[in-house]
Order: C-alpha cells, then sequence, then structure tokens
C-alpha cells in the first residue's frame, strides 16, 4: 500500500489552489496559517491520549510564517519544518528517545543466525568503542552513510557486508539533474529599497509541464524536471555584489561609489532559474568502501563513481534551453549564452543538488535489491532503512517528503510485526 498521506498535515499546511497539472499535489513548505491542534492529533493518533497532548502541544508552540527571521539561520517563530522542531521536541517529551551525542556509528552486528543485536560505535570526544543492542536496529543516517554502514558490518555470516548479499549495497546512487541558467532583468532595476531583512529563501515552483508530449514521443529523454526561482533582495552578504561587473559602466575593479552606485541599481534585478530533474540508475553511479582510505576514528571511507548517462544530459540540453527562453521573454540581458550544446559543462556533479538517494535499494526479491517493499533488508529483516537509501532512483521532485512519509509508513509497519510477534 503507498504511505499514508498524514505527514504534509502534521508538518505544514499550506494555502494554495490546484494548478490542473497531474504530477504534482498543492506544495506544502512552511505554516501559513495555524495548525489545528484539536483534530489533527487525534486523527494522527487516536486512542493515545499521551500522544495526542503531546503533538498538539508542540502544534500550538509553532505560528504561522510573518517573515521573522532569516529562514537560513532558523526560524524563530517554528513556522519553518525542521526535524529539531516538529519531530525531536515531542519525541523527548515521551521519554522513550535517549539520544547519545558525539557517537560515531561504526557497524550493525549479527547474532550466529545472521539477526542484527545491536550497533558499535565510537565515542567521538575520546574515542572509545561502546555497543548499544536492541531487537531492531533503524538505520537513517543518509543515503552515503546508511551504504557506508551496510557495507562496514561485515561478519562470517556477511563477509561482504549486511544487506551485501545481492552485490547491491552502495549501489544505483542517483541524485536530482541540475543545472542552472540566470539573467539580468533591467524592468527590475533601481527598486525603491524597503525592508526585506526576512524575507529569504523564496521559492516560485514550476512543475514539470510536457508530460504529454513526452507521452506523445516528442522528446528524446524520459522523466522531467522542475524549476526554482531565486531572486528578490535577501539580506546581503559577501558576494551579493557578485556579477555587477559585466553589467557596470566602470572598467576595471567595482569599488568604491560606483560598487554603492552599481548596487542601488541591480541589486535585485538577477534572475536565475534552477532546474531539477529525475534520474534513473544505472551501474556507472555507485559507492563502495575505499580499500585504503578511514576517516579519523578508523572507519573505513566510500569512494564515489559517477557518470550520467546520454537520458540526463539530452534533459540538461532541454533545461537550458527552456531555462533561456523564459528569461528571454522577461526582457533578461545574459553574459554568456546557455550550454544547451554542451550539457556535460551545465550539468551539477552528483551530490551537489544533496537529494542524493540509492544505495540500499528495495525491490522484489533478494537477488537485486538490498530491502523489501518495506524497507526490511533482506538479509537481516529487523534491519530497517529509514531515509533515502532505499529509493530504486530520483523522482523530479525533491525527495524529503517521500522519505518521511515512507519512513513513517516504515514505522507503522514495524509496530504491526512487533506486536504479531514477527519480530
Amino acid at each position: 500500500p503507498p504511505p499514508k498521506f498524514r505527514a504534509g498535515e502534521l508538518l505544514a499546511k499550506v494555502r494554495g489552489r490546484k494548478v490542473g497539472i497531474p504530477v504534482v499535489p498543492i506544495h506544502r513548505a512552511v505554516l501559513t496559517k495555524q495548525q489545528d491542534a484539536v483534530g489533527i492529533p487525534k486523527k494522527i493518533h487516536p486512542h493515545n491520549a499521551k500522544a495526542q497532548r503531546l503533538l498538539a502541544e508542540n502544534m500550538r508552540m509553532r505560528a504561522a510564517c510573518l517573515f521573522a527571521t532569516d529562514c537560513h539561520r532558523g526560524c524563530s517563530v517554528g513556522a519553518a519544518f525542521d526535524s529539531t522542531t516538529v519531530f525531536l521536541r515531542p519525541a523527548l517529551k515521551t521519554g522513550n528517545l535517549d539520544i547519545l551525542p558525539n557517537a560515531m556509528a561504526q557497524q550493525v552486528s549479527v547474532d550466529p543466525s545472521g539477526k542484527a543485536n545491536g550497533v558499535t560505535y565510537i565515542d567521538k570526544v575520546d574515542g572509545s568503542e561502546h555497543r548499544v543492542s536492541g531487537k531492531v536496529v533503524v538505520l537513517a543516517a543518509s543515503t552515503g552513510e546508511t551504504a557506508r554502514l551496510l557495507l562496514n558490518s561485515k561478519s562470517s555470516r556477511f563477509p561482504d557486508g549486511l544487506g551485501n548479499s545481492s552485490g547491491k549495497a552502495g549501489k544505483y546512487i542517483t541524485d536530482s539533474v541540475s543545472s542552472r541558467f540566470s539573467g539580468q532583468i533591467p524592468a527590475l532595476e533601481n527598486l525603491p529599497i524597503h525592508n526585506e531583512d526576512g524575507v529569504v529563501g523564496q521559492q516560485v515552483y514550476v512543475p514539470w509541464w510536457k508530460t504529454r508530449e513526452q507521452l506523445e514521443g516528442k522528446l528524446d529523454f524520459p522523466g522531467g524536471f522542475k524549476f526554482v526561482f531565486s531572486s528578490g533582495r535577501d539580506m546581503p552578504s559577501l558576494n551579493t555584489g557578485r556579477g555587477f561587473d559585466w553589467l557596470s559602466d566602470s572598467e576595471g575593479i567595482l569599488f568604491g561609489k560606483q560598487l554603492k552606485k552599481d548596487a542601488r541599481r541591480y541589486y535585485g534585478s538577477m534572475q536565475g532559474i534552477g532546474a531539477q530533474g529525475a534520474m534513473a540508475a544505472n551501474d556507472d553511479c555507485y559507492c563502495e568502501l575505499d580499500p585504503e582510505l578511514k576517516d579519523q576514528w578508523g572507519i573505513p571511507v566510500l569512494r564515489f563513481h559517477w557518470k550520467y548517462s546520454e537520458d540526463e544530459l539530452k534533459q540538461v540540453a532541454h533545461q537550458q534551453e527552456m531555462m533561456a527562453e523564459l528569461l528571454s521573454s522577461m526582457g533578461a540581458r545574459f553574459n554568456r549564452p546557455p550550454d544547451s550544446d554542451d550539457p556535460l559543462k551545465a550539468v551539477k556533479e552528483g551530490g551537489r543538488t544533496i537529494h542524493e538517494v540509492g544505495g540500499a535499494i528495495m525491490g522484489s526479491s533478494p537477488k537485486d535489491s538490498v530491502c523489501d517493499s518495506w524497507c526490511r533488508v533482506w538479509d537481516a529483516p529487523n534491519v530497517l532503512i529509514a531515509d533515502g537509501a532505499a529509493f530504486p532512483g530520483t523522482a523530479d521532485k525533491n525527495p524529503t517528503l517521500t522519505i518521511m512519509a515512507l519512513a513513517w509508513r516504515t514505522a507503522d509497519h514495524l509496530i504491526s510485526e512487533m506486536k504479531k510477534g514477527n519480530i
């Protein structure tokens, strides 16, 4: 069954409207109105008064967004979602969560039958080794680190690493296929100055709009991509003036009065567009343990391999063409042409978009995957994956909400199986 649609209700609620495009739901990002702290807890945690109370208390602590602070520096009113605000606070209040700081997980330990029975870790302060035991081990260390833990979890039962009986641990890593193009919009020059310090991280989202053309065979690549935009006059930083030099009337290094003059004229007139697209897994994108290099705690690190297929490069060429076309329709000026003829130059390296998933992919058979459809590792079903490592590919959407929904679904299944005595 698909993940239950509960994550959006708990984390964020946005007053949006349906846009009539079949591939995207109403976008959810930050709170634009106070959450329903009466109805939602009862819906999410029926017959659990304690959970309802803790969730309601946490929801009442989160205000609707009023542009209070720079989003990148943390939301002072709790409108923006982050795990510290939304998940950890109520979880700690249950009394059922212990957090071990400065603990560097080393490997998952297993008993002679191959069943996981704990995790060994290194104290990052004094370098001492410790072990915690448990009936279940849930890995949510992020794509790379989850794969690294599995590969480092070697034993007589699993000499090539836990979850690697298929040889697929660390394989099929993907990321959003991303490129960027920008221009300067003369119509946005010399905007009146006003206080926009609290406005940052703004985003206009354009979902993939050429599904029909793709189905009709008019495009030469599978999957789609989205557009995100960056502009405005958010809080200045050290590189705010970067790019003014090609617009300025002055020659040489831009500084002093001319820099101030150009900053007033051009600041906020730059419009950037970023494209992020789908990627299918391939055999050339994977990670493995480095045979020599170890981290400061003596744990082998990962070595990554990456190569885009022709499908991704064709997609990037199309991204560049579409971004240039859109910016041109806005009257933009450019300091360079789009890289539609050289997509390998335009595309971001794997991992740069920070949407990497895979490395412990789910599947229907232990012969060609690491975990099953419930994210249980085939080698040891009491080890579960609760991050993006289980994804067999990348969509043209950000993966975070899907990761959380899938983790929620996995947790529900784990609870159900434990109640039945199957774990």
